[in-house]
């Protein structure tokens, strides 16, 4: 029994630490069943809970404890592990009962020294046990940083969009509000920001999963919503507008469904690599014409009628509408127009207007 105790534990430190340096350490996709277990079974009482809310703004109030929480109980979980292994190596090692091992390998792991023996034998356990403890915090302390910054760039790019996009942001719209200032020729602008912004994301989001949950500040401020939305604007620019420059706009395009594939692979979302441009879109074509409808009301100069576009858009939207619609659905993002059902039947909810009073003007409902 003591040496299969000795042998479990070894197993379980050992185990603990590739998910400690899988999840920290190696820069790159290496999944961790335990570190994906342990975000898994922490957000599922969050979105049990908020899918029985009826509101989008209380489901997200709800939602937006679950990403963050994660990383604290991955870390318990971590410690966790290694005083279970300890414990039944130092158990395993001598003639200690289990209790006393267990005293023994906490009194190590967070350094309390309040347990000692003068067994040589067994103190190289006592040594990596008083080591690992330590490390994974520090690990973890330097790993905060990492992450809020990658959340931040994030975040920084989102926020700007609300003025170009309204909020929830939807594609037409920002080619609506550009028109509208005059601005058509700054969509390029736009393009190649979000295709630095889309490279980012991927790299920090497929590295570190857990942002991928980790909410925006505001209830319909969302990156995936965002993403859609400037992805659907150039898909409508390059449908709409042939004369315009489109550079941009495809290499905009390209990062984008390249970006939200690495996420899907990650998040374990089956999809096309190769999708045929002319298959159907979830999207139903009425809406978009009312999309094309409202860029051309606010003088978004469209160059052929919707029934010419289609096809084109179409042939774009194929590379990520259905990956975008399973994300959206699985993260509980704001149900905005063109990014699919969600779960609860939420109904779609367009941009909210924007206020721009003028000097003197009464606001809306304001008695004459």
């Amino acid at each position: 029994m003591r040496a299969l105790a000795v042998v479990l534990g070894l197993v379980i430190v050992v185990g603990v630490t590739s998910s400690v340096v899988r999840t920290l350490v190696v820069p790159r996709v290496l999944k961790s069943k335990l570190t994906e277990t342990t975000l898994a079974l922490t957000l599922a009482p969050f979105r049990l809970i908020a899918r029985r809310s009826g509101s989008y703004e209380s489901r997200d109030r709800i939602l937006a404890w679950a990403g963050p929480l994660s990383i604290v109980v991955t870390l318990l979980v971590w410690l966790a592990g290694y005083l279970v292994g300890y414990t039944l190596m130092l158990y395993g090692l001598s003639a200690m009962q289990l209790t006393t091992a267990l005293r023994e390998g906490g009194s190590s792991l967070f350094t309390l020294g309040f347990a000692s023996t003068d067994r040589g034998q067994l103190t190289f356990v006592d040594f990596f046990a008083a080591a690992s403890g330590p490390i994974v915090i520090g690990l973890l302390i330097g790993y905060l940083p990492t992450l809020y910054g990658a959340y931040n760039r994030r975040e920084t790019e989102v926020t700007r969009l609300e003025s170009r996009a309204g909020e929830p942001n939807w594609g037409p719209e920002i080619l609506a509000r550009h028109a509208n200032v005059g601005a058509v020729d700054n969509l390029a602008d736009l393009f190649l920001d979000w295709e630095r912004w889309s490279a980012d994301l991927s790299e920090s989001h497929t590295n570190y999963p857990v942002l991928v949950w980790i909410r925006s500040a505001r209830p319909w401020r969302h990156w995936l919503i965002g993403q859609i939305a400037v992805m659907d604007a150039a898909a409508l620019q390059l449908a709409l507008a042939p004369s315009l420059a489109q550079g941009r706009a495809r290499i905009c395009l390209r990062m984008g469904f390249v970006t939200l594939r690495d996420i899907a692979g990650v998040a374990g979302i089956a999809f096309d690599p190769d999708p045929d441009p002319d298959d159907p879109i979830a999207l139903p074509f009425d809406d978009f014409v009312a999309g094309v409808e409202r860029a051309k009301a606010l003088g978004f100069p469209a160059q052929l009628s919707p029934e010419e576009a289609w096809p084109h858009f179409r042939g774009w939207r194929n590379n990520y509408e259905s990956i975008a619609y399973a994300l959206a659905n699985l993260l509980d993002a704001p149900p905005a127009l063109w990014t699919g059902p969600r779960r609860g039947g939420l109904p779609a909810v367009p941009p909210h207007a924007p206020v721009n009073r003028q000097p003197g003007q009464p606001r809306a409902g304001d008695d004459d």
